[in-house]
């Protein structure tokens, strides 16, 4: 008798929490190998293949194509011959999930006494998920079991299955009910559990409004703004905002999520939390751009202006370290960083991606014009890892290919500064004296203040205006 096993959508590493199904690679009845992609995914950083870790034939499917589904909810369910070994891990890496050994064999529980096989354990836990202390090892283990199946029936609720899936008990709707003080708190999205425990809500107090009483992110909300509002009297009366009229003509609503999803939460993050500033300089990249000529005047790969000016942010954030960290804010430290993670804004079909160059600091121009190259063919066919979208240190943003003179950029959270430049255009300029057109381009720097103060942002700037006015200063730091 063949054994059929789960296979849940993996940690996708980088902190993602979801993952929406862009297109099934396989179908039910297909026979699958090892490690053989089986779906792809986009999440908030890429586009992913998802392999499964066994061998067998698909039975399942849960979830259409364009459905969101969270971290642990199932994927597909895999028959396994009887006469194959028991499944073991591939060793394969992906983004961070590594597909390994399961856990010894459970003891399968008849239906309806509440444990499936295969499934999530849930400890018995306080509002954070935590195990209570000095729980008895048996009520432990009998709470464990009950923890599976509702792990297990709520995955299911939020991962309905497409045609062809067995045939499962329809689901009911109750009335919100808060969890029970023993037992399993009935919360599957880690992102609604770490919101609770930073804010110190207390999930047992909680009455789930989602199927099966299950906890949502708006329920944690709502508790939060409940006791933030000050208490009324009951003589104070209730003002109610009027509703705001409805625009004429109609509107379409685009949902925030993917990539422009990721792109808001970060860019709003940064406002809140980094107290940043801007100074910006106009220089003459005459000479600058002549060396670049000169350069590819000898053959060889072409080099790129931007490599050219990733080889002058790198040589600058040697002379200045503090604009090369990150604020550590619960321990209230700003940590200077050694490696240089050069990130760099490219423009996709999918939106805006800031892939990183890794060890930007150790490659010359040759390197860095190959890299971007790789990373910026990877962004628009939408291929990069989370791995090659996150880690960034420091950010350069070239503007300029969208025509632009200045801009005041959004810090990459948690990064410390940015670099901006913009589009290099002829300009009268005061040349040794004499008024002549230049090849001129404004630079601009957002820095974080907690960092550093405007001298040391302005010496950073000043020196990357002179190494692009005269490209002979940056031969003193090669």
């Amino acid at each position: 008798m063949a054994q059929v096993l789960e296979f849940k959508l993996p940690d996708l590493g980088e902190g993602l929490t979801e993952a929406e199904i862009v297109r099934w690679l396989v179908q039910v009845g297909d026979v699958v190998a090892v490690d053989q992609p089986v779906v792809e995914v986009e999440t908030a950083k890429a586009m992913v293949e998802v392999p499964c870790p066994y061998g067998g034939v698909v039975t399942a499917r849960f979830g259409e194509e364009g459905t969101e589904l969270p971290v642990g909810a199932p994927l597909l369910t895999v028959a396994v011959g009887e006469r194959e070994p028991e499944p073991e891990g591939s060793g394969n890496v992906l983004v961070g999930y590594g597909t390994q050994a399961p856990a010894a064999r459970r003891r399968r529980v008849r239906a309806g006494t509440g444990a499936a096989d295969g499934h999530s354990v849930r400890r018995a836990a306080d509002g954070n998920g935590q195990a209570a202390p000095g729980a008895p090892a048996a009520g432990q283990a009998a709470r464990r079991g009950t923890a599976r199946a509702d792990a297990h029936a709520h995955a299911r609720v939020a991962a309905p299955a497409v045609a062809q899936a067995p045939a499962s008990a329809s689901a009911t709707t109750a009335a919100p009910t808060a969890a029970p003080a023993e037992g399993p708190v009935p919360v599957i999205s880690p992102l609604v559990r770490k919101l609770a425990r930073d804010n110190g809500v207390d999930l047992r107090r909680l009455a789930g409004s989602g199927p099966d009483g299950l906890i949502l992110r708006a329920d944690v909300e709502n508790a939060l703004r409940a006791e933030a509002a000050p208490a009324r009297t009951a003589e104070e009366p209730v003002v109610r905002p009027a509703a705001a009229p409805a625009p004429q003509g109609g509107g379409t609503r685009i949902p925030l999520k993917g990539v422009r999803g990721a792109v808001a939460d970060k860019l709003s993050r940064s406002r809140r939390e980094i107290p940043d500033a801007t100074c910006w300089v106009d220089a003459d990249a005459t000479e600058l751009m002549r060396a670049r000529a000169a350069m590819n005047a000898v053959g060889g790969p072409k080099i790129s202006l931007l490599a050219l000016l990733a080889r002058i942010c790198t040589a600058g954030l040697a002379r200045f370290p503090e604009l090369n960290s990150f604020v550590d804010t619960e321990a209230r430290e700003v940590v200077r960083l050694d490696q240089v993670h050069l990130g760099f804004a490219a423009q996709t079909e999918r939106g805006l991606v800031v892939p990183v160059v890794r060890d930007a600091h150790a490659r010359d121009a040759e390197s860095l014009t190959a890299e971007f190259a790789r990373l910026t063919e990877a962004a628009r066919a939408g291929t990069l890892t989370p791995g090659e979208l996150t880690g960034g240190t420091f950010t350069l943003n070239n503007y300029g290919v969208f025509g632009v003179d200045g801009s005041t950029p959004i810090i990459n959270h948690p990064e410390a500064a940015m670099l901006g430049v913009g589009r290099i255009v002829p300009k009268p300029w005061v040349h040794e004296g004499e008024l002549a057109v230049r090849q001129v381009v404004q630079l601009s720097l957002t820095f974080d203040h907690r960092v550093c103060d405007g001298g040391t942002a302005g010496g950073f700037l000043r020196y990357v205006a002179d190494c692009v006015e005269q490209p002979a200063v940056l031969l003193r730091t090669l």
